[in-house]
């Protein structure tokens, strides 16, 4: 697949080194020539320097037949214009990243595709939209939904408690007949291998489990693993940054009392006047007295979101030992991520890496509607949707010539969620969830298309 990217900051660095690793044909533009000699060096792509849009610039990166091309420099203007130019220029597909979370809410109303632009993404609202579905699941690690819910991706930590420790998989489906649940993934304790479990694989305590489930299936989940489900109320963000700001007005919106704390003062009192509803505090939110004075005790949840990594795992790891129960921190350094359960902290999320899961899922074979990397593991969770020539179209699971390094997460079908065991027959129209590791895609994939 022949891509342009427009932007070599975070996102588009990340974007261009994940796309470069499954070699795509990757096309990289920036006006920074730093930027550009760095990724150079380290990647396997074509880099332009100019700016993007620039109809000269766009010519010599040979817009005309590209298949995708994708706008996330730091300028909603610039990505918008790059997209409605490439549109014009030949470019099948376009994608822009935004930091006006109002244009994703009426691009329906305003009609972006008539001007070129055929998708809208933002970092923030996505980073939002995380961090509200892992404070409604409060006792998981990662959470991520298809279909509104119609089918949830949970991920979990094994406690010594929980019944599925010292069972295998087949021993846990035949003694909990009514379970709701698939697990697609496990991660063994103090390992980086990402395992896609079967019937003999043995659940260990300490495993960080992913399971996909139905919605009657995540109290089960609760159940068998030992996990309370507590209600999260009180939460405090530190950081009013553009994430802290969306995240502030969306919990608000679904009636959870919210504290955020901002240290410039122009920024808190703007917020303030912005989300009413919202405690706004000026301060730093690195002074412990601080937080102490505004009763970090009695919060549910803490949420740091400032724009230093170092200071958001610093801050959660002071309110966690205030014994504030859920704990998210913003980073964004990916090795990162390897530490989060060794150092207490409960979720670190990426933007980086959530913008790319939604970008990605345009790049994939097959109809793929959603997609989302698991947290510190080496497999995709991908979402098909089956046409009448799909080679697994009425076949029945066990029939399926699957790779074993994946799986079959379950299936909607008529927006209804349903886990899908051997004798399952698949029909075209349903949209069915996969989790593979990398080296499997590819068959994945062809029986699909």
């Amino acid at each position: 697949m022949k891509i342009i990217i427009a932007g070599a900051g975070e996102v588009g660095f990340h974007l261009a080194k994940l796309l470069s690793f499954e070699s795509q044909d990757i096309t990289l533009i920036d006006t920074s020539r730093e930027s550009l000699a760095y990724a150079d060096s380290h990647l396997d792509i074509r880099v332009v320097r100019g700016d993007a849009t620039s109809i000269s610039v766009l010519k010599d990166s040979k817009v005309d037949g590209t298949d995708l091309v994708i706008a996330v420099t730091s300028s909603e203007t610039t990505n918008i214009t790059v997209c409605v130019l490439a549109k014009q220029l030949g470019a099948k597909r376009t994608i822009a990243r935004i930091s006006n979370t109002e244009f994703l809410e009426k691009k329906d109303e305003v009609g972006f595709t008539k001007f070129g632009i055929d998708e809208l993404i933002s970092p923030e609202s996505l980073a939002a939209h995380e961090i509200e579905l892992l404070l409604k699941q409060s006792a998981f690690t990662d959470t991520y939904q298809f279909e509104d819910g119609a089918l949830t991706m949970i991920g979990l930590i094994l406690s010594r408690t929980a019944a599925f420790v010292g069972k295998t998989v087949r021993e846990v489906g035949t003694s909990f007949i009514n379970l709701k649940c698939v697990p697609i993934a496990i991660q063994r304790y103090g390992t980086q291998y990402t395992l896609i479990p079967r019937g003999d694989t043995l659940f260990k305590e300490g495993d960080q489990v992913y399971f996909t489930t139905t919605p009657i299936g995540v109290d089960e989940i609760y159940k068998l693993t030992g996990k309370i489900h507590e209600d999260i109320r009180n939460v405090m963000i530190l950081g009013g940054s553009k994430i802290g700001h969306k995240t502030a007005t969306d919990l608000c919106k679904s009636s959870f009392k919210v504290k955020l704390i901002e240290k410039d003062r122009e920024k808190a009192f703007e917020i303030a006047d912005e989300i009413p509803s919202c405690l706004v505090i000026n301060g730093d939110g690195r002074n412990v007295e601080l937080l102490q004075e505004e009763n970090i005790e009695d919060m549910d949840a803490f949420i740091s979101v400032t724009g230093n990594s170092e200071t958001n795992i610093m801050s959660c790891l002071v309110a966690k030992s205030k014994g504030v129960r859920k704990t998210i921190a913003l980073v964004e350094n990916m090795d990162y991520f390897q530490l989060s359960h060794s150092i207490g902290i409960d979720t670190l999320i990426n933007k980086k890496l959530l913008a790319a899961n939604n970008i990605f899922r345009y790049v994939r074979k097959g109809e793929v509607v959603a997609m989302t990397k698991l947290n510190n593991m080496n497999a995709e969770l991908l979402e098909f949707i089956v046409s009448s020539t799909s080679k697994v179209c009425n076949k029945a699971i066990k029939d399926i010539d699957f790779p074993r390094s994946a799986i079959i997460g379950g299936v909607i079908r008529d927006d209804e969620g349903l886990i899908a065991l051997g004798d399952f027959v698949i029909q075209a129209g349903d949209r069915v969830v996969v989790c593979c590791l990398p080296q499997s895609i590819n068959k994945v994939e062809k029986l699909f298309i």
